[in-house]
């Protein structure tokens, strides 16, 4: 008879490149240690009516509010990128400046992708020359104003061209927020009233889509009753079943979603989604662990509470504010145990004109997803991924192709976009995206030097170039 032995417990807490628990304080930061806001009150600050009278528009209302905080040349390099280098124009509210360290405001992250100075910007590549105001062609993919029909069982809907506050780094830079010197944005051509409808019309005739998201622009900027009313009208489509309201607003004026008014007309739209059985979550947008407040987690249990499925941070992976396993980990741990926000993506930044800076390599974004495994629970891993132009999001790991010396990335796909119906390679070819320059080897980089040089001297990129179009 075999002799049973008793096992004895080995394992123990093991000392770990990142610590757990943190020693982050979840404490709205005091907002009357700026200047500007020394005799705001706590009503004021909570009101959202306040924020968005005192949200910062330009240097001069900036300087108002961290004084001596913001010093001359930090304002001069401010003004200078606005002039010559930032495709957004300054707008931020008071709550998101209050996430920000007035004491070291030049290297503060939140700054960094909020408010970037031109000393911010490489000066070796400030541009990749492939970039392009509508790097993803979601403008392209429209099947009615403002309605991008992508992929094969979902599309996004842009409500508005405007939002509470403007990222550096905005995707839709071509069509959000007031032209600036770089550019001159993109309009809708439609009324509001119209294009919704034309939107509505084009998913009554198209049973294949089942998911929304309503974005923009950003949904905080909608009057809730015109929200309400559009969502209203998509739940009345039989072929609706899941909907995604998108709102970086949530994270940068939560008193927003906190007003009586707003409350109402998101639990009566959750509530006729949960009669027709529809599912609805809400999406924001947090880079940095330093912008989860208190005020941002009283707003998402307010979500939470009334039936919302889930919210989800889809964020985007910038160099210098998330991009090493410290800044992600921090940023995923404070989202969960503090704000009840699901990690869920993180977009490589796009290439947009005057984002290098911002941007990683793939190689990079593998590494990070590497590195971050393991410490959260699996349903709160985020996906680190790539927005792949005429493809869509594929994680970092899904590529075909790597030439790492040009930082040309291959990716296939198995679905037509709505503009390929006709495309017969369309799921056979590769599709490209490019790295940033300033991270290839010295070889790499002298390709592209010629390349753009050729360009430059010839009007026009060489033919044998790989292109995602």
């Amino acid at each position: 008879m075999a002799v049973k032995t008793k096992r004895i417990p080995k394992a123990r807490a093991a000392q770990q490149p990142f610590k757990y628990p943190r020693e982050r304080q979840f404490v709205e930061p005091d907002w009357t240690r700026l200047p500007g806001y020394k005799g705001v009150s706590a009503k004021e600050w909570e009101s959202a009516l306040w924020q968005r009278q005192h949200s910062v528009k330009n240097l001069k209302e900036l300087k108002a509010v961290f004084g001596s905080f913001l010093t001359d040349d930090l304002a001069a390099d401010l003004e200078k990128d606005q002039r010559e280098r930032a495709t957004m124009s300054i707008l931020v509210p008071p709550h998101m400046l209050n996430t920000m360290n007035e004491k070291d405001l030049c290297s503060d992250p939140c700054r960094r992708y909020m408010l970037p100075v031109f000393s911010d910007r490489r000066t070796d590549w400030p541009n990749h020359p492939m970039a392009s105001r509508d790097s993803l062609h979601e403008a392209d993919m429209w099947a009615a104003e403002g309605l991008t029909h992508r992929y094969p069982t979902k599309v996004l809907v842009e409500m508005l061209q405007t939002c509470p506050q403007y990222c550096g780094h905005c995707t839709r830079m071509d069509l959000v927020g007031n032209d600036v010197p770089q550019v001159e944005k993109e309009r809708f051509a439609s009324p509001p009233k119209e294009r919704y409808e034309s939107i509505l019309e084009y998913l009554r005739k198209t049973p294949s889509v089942r998911d929304v998201v309503v974005s923009g622009g950003d949904i905080a900027n909608m009057p809730i009753a015109q929200l309400e009313a559009f969502v209203s009208a998509l739940m009345d489509l039989p072929n609706i079943r899941d909907i995604r309201l998108a709102t970086k607003g949530l994270m940068g004026i939560p008193q927003h979603f906190l007003q009586d008014e707003v409350l109402k007309g998101m639990e009566r739209i959750v509530k006729k989604a949960r009669e027709r059985d529809i599912d609805i979550a809400v999406h924001t947008h947090v880079n940095h662990a330093n912008q989860v407040t208190p005020l941002l987690g009283k707003a998402v249990r307010r979500l939470l509470d009334m039936g919302y499925r889930d919210v989800r941070n889809q964020g985007v992976l910038l160099r210098g504010i998330n991009s090493t396993p410290h800044e992600m980990l921090d940023l995923c741990f404070s989202l969960l145990d503090f704000a009840k926000i699901m990690p869920y993506y993180f977009y490589v930044c796009d290439i947009i004109p005057n984002s290098e800076h911002w941007r990683v390599a793939i190689w990079e974004a593998q590494q990070l997803q590497h590195d971050i495994m393991g410490y959260l629970p699996g349903f709160a891993t985020p996906r680190v991924t790539v927005d792949v132009p005429f493809v869509g999001k594929r994680w970092v790991h899904q590529i075909k192709e790597y030439d790492r010396e040009k930082g040309i990335s291959y990716w296939t796909k198995n679905y037509r976009t709505g503009i390929e119906s006709e495309a017969e390679d369309a799921l056979s070819r590769s599709y490209v995206y490019y790295d940033p320059i300033y991270t290839l080897p010295e070889a790499g980089q002298k390709h592209w030097r010629s390349y753009r040089d050729g360009k430059a001297a010839s009007g026009q990129a060489p033919a044998d170039h790989p292109s995602g179009a």
